[in-house]
């Protein structure tokens, strides 16, 4: 199996997250990041792997919040 490459870049410059760095955005934990993540509609599946897109989620924040 190959290893998925890691590359330096900070979390906003990325268009998709993993869930991982989904978690470190927004300071929560695991189950947190993915009802956030599911409730912005912003999963993205690419063969097994589950990506997040970051603007949806800031953007779904920037709307929920007071």
């Amino acid at each position: 199996m190959n290893k998925t490459n890691k590359f330096d870049l900070d979390l906003k410059e990325k268009i998709l997250l993993d869930t991982l760095e989904l978690q470190a955005l927004l300071s929560c934990g695991y189950q947190s990041a993915v009802k956030l993540g599911t409730d912005a509609r912003a999963r993205v599946s690419v063969g097994k792997r589950v990506l997040w897109n970051r603007k949806k989620v800031e953007k779904y924040l920037a709307d929920i919040s007071i």
